[in-house]
This record gives C-alpha cells, structure tokens and sequence, in this order.
C-alpha cells in the first residue's frame, strides 16, 4: 500500500519540521515557544517530531508566535525575498548533501526490493517532486527523523498507471527513471520533463545508450512511449556521445540488474555519478573505473537488500557560499567541502588573488568522498587572465560557472565568460546589470564582466533558471538598501532553506508572499 504524502503523519512531519526550524531562526528554545503557547515543553517537542495532532488555532498561535506562516489555507502564490543588503556576513555553515546525488539515488532506489535508507536528504522541491511521483506508483516512502534520513522501500509490483504526471512533468530527473524501469517492466510511458530553462537539452543521448539494453523510445502526445526487448543485451562496450551526468546515471541503472559486464566510454566521472556508484555496489553491482571516464560494471539480477547510503555533499552548493562570501566581503567557514569537485574553481579564485586557508582533508559520511573545511576572507581580486569557462569533471564545473560571473563583477578589470553548454543562461546573467554590474552579452553563450562593481538595489523577477536565480540573490546581499526578488520557487527547487541559512550568518533576508 503505497504511502501517499497527504497523509496525516507525513503532513505532521512537515510542519513539525517547518515549525522547529522557524523556531531555530528565531533563535528561541523549545521551552522558549512553549512559554509563548502557553503549552508544554514536550508538547513543542512532539510537535516538531510530527506526533502531536493540530488544530487550525494551535497552527495559528504557532504561525504568530514565530512570525511565520506554517500553513496557508488554498493555493498558496509564489514566495518572493526580500533583501536588505550591504551587510557583511560572518559565521560557520555546513554545505548540505548533494541535490543531484539525492535524485539519482531516489531512481537507483527502485532497483531494490529491500529497503533503502539515504542518509541526510536535502528536503528541497526537486526531492519532494521524485517523492510525489515515487509514492504515485506505489513506493513507500518516510522522513525518519529530523536529520532528513529518507527511507525507500518499493513495492512487489509497480502502478506505473497511476503516476503524478503533474509532479513528473516538473521535473528533468524523471528522465533517470528509464534505465530502472527497464527491468521490471516490457513496456511503460513516461510524461515529458521539465525543470530550469536552459534552451533545448535532447534526450536522444539516453535513447541512443539505452538501446543496447533493448529500450525502444517513441515521442509523441506529450510522453515518452517505451518497449523493452528483454532477450537484447549490449555485445559491445556502450560508447556515449555525450559525456552527461544523467546519460552516464541511466545506463548505469539500466547495466546494475543485467547479469553480466557492461562497459561504459566516455561516462562522466562527476560527483552525482560517483555517489550513484557507491550506493550501487552497496547492492552488490560490482563497479571498477570509478571516477574515471571508462566504467565497468558486473550486474546482478535480483537486488534484496536492506542498505544504508549518505549522500556527499554538494560541491555546487558549496561554491555558492563560497561567492556569498566573496561579494560581500566578508570571512566565512564553510565546512565540508567537497574539495574534489572544487579544485580547479579554487585554483582560479587563487588566481585571482582570493585570501583563504584550507583544513586537512577528511572523509565523508560516504568513505570515499574527501572534504574540507573552508575559510574565505575579504580579498580584493583580479580579473582573470583568460576566458573562464566549464569543462567536463575534473574542469570547472558547468553549474559553477554562473557564479563566476559575480565574481567577477566584483575584480579588478574585464573577465570573459564562456558558457558553451547552454543556449540560454548566459542571457539571464545580464540581469546584474540592473542591480549595477556591467554584463555585456556578446552572443547566447558569452558575456563580458567588467569589475568592480557599485551595487545597486533593485526589484526584479527570478529567472527560471536555478544557478542565475542565486547569483541574483547574492548580488541582493551586497547591494546597499532594500531589493526583492520575485517568484523564488526555483531557488528552493534546489537549496534548502537558502535564505534562512544566510540569515544565519548575519543576512536580512525576508520571505513574503503578496496579500
């Protein structure tokens, strides 16, 4: 029986979790919000476990108490930020677990008849929509706890029929859904995806890899159509043409449950993949080449085990907070950062004269992952000698790249910057302009930045891609005086609790919705 996420405990567990970190920002205790209440301390406690049953009134002493709205009656509109600026900031934060890792481990978890269990879940909306389609078709799905353990159990028999096609279409990460539906199912549908607007990004390179494992796609009527030939198996090393993330995530979810050796070419070593991997051999896939762009895998054909897996975190978050710090001039510890996925973005920033220090390296929670702790102090940079733009891992980071356009704003002298990758964004980093930066787009994939900048404050509309929307957002901090940054909810489509977390380190930074 699939668990559905309206129901009462799940909806409990959310907003005991809205209510406890409300309570956090506010900066008071459990005893402190039960004073205010009127109730008990082990009352608030229950509460925020999701064990305590609410009243509408209970909700709305709690909603006034925090100054904060828990819970909005209908559809609620969209979140909108309101920024006052040119405030250092200072303090220590934690880079949370990788969004995209959390994903992709959601899709492997359907390979699994046992019971999966990710450890430290980010809880943003692109989790909560793979959570909506998961539980849609059957999967039973819980938050254990208030460190955001995520526990995946599928059932013997999935109702693909029955899936959120609402939820599905929101989100590009449905796509990873065809390599572990090969396995179970001779045919199934699946809805067009969604996600950031980026210009055109083909699936052709999924369909072209899948095929070896018997997959034939036809598009049409909104859907991706899908036969499996369960007697085709791949007689020769897949060899991609496209090094993508989510190519590379497929066919190897398709080649965990083929029982015998798939050889994959030119994979992407990134970090999401590696973390894929990880989980994958602790179901038993044996997989070598890790981290290179040849992988080799031994599949199994039946997977039934009980297993636990934490995510690393997330390399792209971390580079936000580095650029947070970077303009607006301020010193701040960003501890585990997964210094791997970040060396040749650190490199540059040295480059450019960027003041930091390092600490010795440390393991994840994973093993295998190597962090460090970050100290970014107030430097005065330099533009950049050469053209700044995204290569495959172990280059800069194509979901970095857009933060090197703040940065430069913020040095001495003209940076050219390259994003090759998609049609589109550059375009939404001409948005700086109007908060004062001077971003000349020269065509759809190149801008050029001239620093240093004078920020100003302004009012704008987010863009709806996910990368420019935070750049937005950190260029708000240094702003002196108050801006607003309209229909914010792809921010959280990929940051948890953004804005609450830069609060914490000394930001005012206000969500409201309009009356």
């Amino acid at each position: 029986m699939s668990e559905q996420v309206s129901r009462p405990d799940d909806f409990l567990q959310r907003v005991g979790s809205l209510v406890r970190d409300a309570r956090r920002h506010r900066g008071l205790t459990q005893t402190g919000l039960a004073d205010a209440l009127g109730t008990s301390q082990s009352a608030v406690n229950r509460i925020e476990q999701g064990n305590q049953n609410l009243s509408v009134e209970m909700l709305t002493r709690i909603s006034k108490a925090l100054d904060s709205e828990i819970v909005s009656v209908g559809r609620p509109g969209p979140n909108h930020l309101r920024v006052t600026g040119g405030k250092q900031l200072s303090g220590t934060i934690d880079v949370k677990s990788s969004k995209n890792a959390g994903v992709a481990l959601l899709c492997a978890a359907l390979l699994n008849e046992g019971r999966t269990t990710l450890r430290k879940v980010a809880r943003i909306e692109e989790v909560h929509r793979i959570l909506e389609v998961l539980d849609s078709i059957g999967v039973r799905t819980r938050w254990l706890n208030s460190e955001n353990d995520l526990e995946i159990i599928p059932p013997a028999k999935l109702q693909l029929d029955a899936m959120n096609e609402d939820a599905a279409r929101r989100t590009r990460s449905m796509i990873m859904l065809l390599g572990p539906l090969s396995h179970s199912e001779d045919s199934f549908h699946l809805p067009y995806t969604g996600g950031c607007d980026l210009g055109e990004r083909t699936v052709e390179p999924h369909l072209v890899a899948l095929r070896p494992f018997g997959l034939h796609v036809k598009t049409g009527h909104g859907r991706y159509q899908v036969e499996v030939d369960h007697d085709v198996h791949p007689t020769r090393p897949i060899v991609l043409t496209e090094r993508g993330d989510t190519v590379t995530e497929n066919v190897l979810l398709a080649a965990a449950k083929y029982p015998g050796t798939t050889v994959i070419r030119n994979a992407s070593p990134n970090y999401m993949v590696q973390d894929l991997c990880f989980y994958l051999t602790e179901l038993g896939v044996e997989i070598e080449g890790i981290g290179t762009t040849s992988l080799t895998v031994k599949g199994v054909a039946k997977i039934d085990r009980d297993v636990e897996y934490a995510p690393s975190e997330d390399p792209v978050e971390a580079m936000s907070l580095i650029a947070a710090a970077i303009v607006t001039s301020s010193q701040i510890t960003i501890c585990r950062v997964p210094i791997e996925f970040l060396e040749v973005e650190l490199a540059i920033l040295e480059e450019m004269g960027l003041d930091s220090d390092r600490s010795d390296e440390y393991p994840a929670v994973n093993g295998r992952t190597r962090l460090v702790d970050l100290t970014v102090r107030p430097s005065r940079l330099r533009a950049a000698i050469d053209k700044i733009h995204p290569m495959p891992f172990p280059g800069l980071n194509i979901d970095n790249l857009p933060f090197f356009a703040i940065i430069a704003a913020t040095a001495d002298g003209s940076t050219l910057v390259h994003d090759w990758v998609y049609e589109n964004r550059a375009i939404y980093l001409t948005e700086l302009t109007k908060l004062g930066a001077k971003v000349k787009l020269l065509d759809p994939h190149r801008v050029y930045v001239e620093g240093p900048t004078r920020w100003s404050s302004t009012e704008l509309i987010c863009p709806p891609a996910l990368r420019p929307a935070v750049v937005l957002l950190l260029a708000m901090l240094a702003a002196s005086g108050t801006s607003v940054l309209r229909n914010v909810d792809v921010i959280d489509r990929g940051y948890e609790q953004l804005a609450e977390r830069l609060n914490l380190l000394g930001a005012e930074i206000e969500t409201f919705r309009d009356n």
